[in-house]
């Protein structure tokens, strides 16, 4: 099923825009946006499209088994983009829209960092940026039971040896899952998401790329942004974010959204 206009919350935030447009591969009833972030030397940039923020609260209206479909690129390879971008299902554990009320994230998605990030999502000796699918549910059982030795499995993590054992088996309860992307960011891709309880698919141009067994819980709602953060957290407790300059307009095109419950 294609949705509404009136379902989509738009937000720019700084030198955040967001533009909605015919583009390539949109159709009369499937509109495309660009993302688009200006030039900017300081502070927190965002242009985002979502269907869960609303003025009285937030509505996440995805559950297993559900799909969506989209038309996709950007304006350059990943060398030439600052910050984090992309589009998928997630729970909105803080952010524009949410009342800034931190939760445990849960997310399937398809994501872009840049060099300054390193997220907590890619296996030990991988850095975790790039453009890449993934998972993650930090709400789960089976994530809670970690909850109360956090701090001695920091400590741990400072052994090599250990962390090699510990960091598995965390990204397991976690249902955290990596998979770089090697398609051409800057061309026009067909991008598919299957989310189910037993599993999630990623395909781009009708070719699956990754499939994991990790699936987060839900209900999700839908987002697609481009801002300049980065996150660096690691298995060993290193954690620094901020902003990164925006020297030339850098910009995110989605086309032909369709949502597919049942899928």
């Amino acid at each position: 099923m294609s949705k509404e206009v009136s379902d989509w919350q738009l937000t720019e935030q700084n030198s955040g825009r967001v533009e909605a447009a015919a583009t390539a591969g949109a159709t009369a009833d499937r509109l495309g946006w660009r993302l688009t972030l200006e030039p900017n030397e300081r502070g927190y940039s965002n242009a985002q499209v979502d269907d869960y923020s609303f003025p009285n609260g937030l509505r996440f209206r995805w559950t297993p088994p559900t799909s969506f479909q989209l038309r996709a690129r950007f304006s350059g390879e990943a060398d030439t983009l600052v910050g984090t971008a992309g589009f998928g299902f997630w729970n909105a554990p803080f952010g524009p829209g949410t009342g800034y009320r931190l939760r445990l994230p849960r997310a399937a998605w398809f994501f872009y960092a840049a060099e300054s990030s390193d997220l907590p999502l890619a296996p030990l000796d991988v850095r975790g940026n790039g453009w890449f699918a993934s998972t993650i549910d930090a709400s789960g059982p089976g994530a809670l039971l970690w909850a109360p030795f956090a701090l001695p499995v920091l400590l741990l993590n400072q052994v090599r040896a250990l962390r090699r054992r510990l960091w598995p088996m965390l990204r397991r309860d976690l249902k955290i899952s990596f998979e770089h992307i090697s398609h051409d960011m800057a061309a026009w891709h067909d991008y598919r998401l299957s989310w189910r309880s037993s599993g999630t698919s990623f395909l781009v141009d009708g070719q699956p790329i990754f499939q994991t067994r990790a699936s987060p819980g839900g209900p999700l709602g839908f987002v697609s942004w481009i801002d300049n953060q980065y996150v660096e957290a690691t298995p060993r407790g290193r954690v620094r974010w901020g902003t990164n300059v925006v020297a030339r307009k850098q910009w995110l095109e989605i086309a032909s959204i369709k949502f597919d419950p049942d899928a």
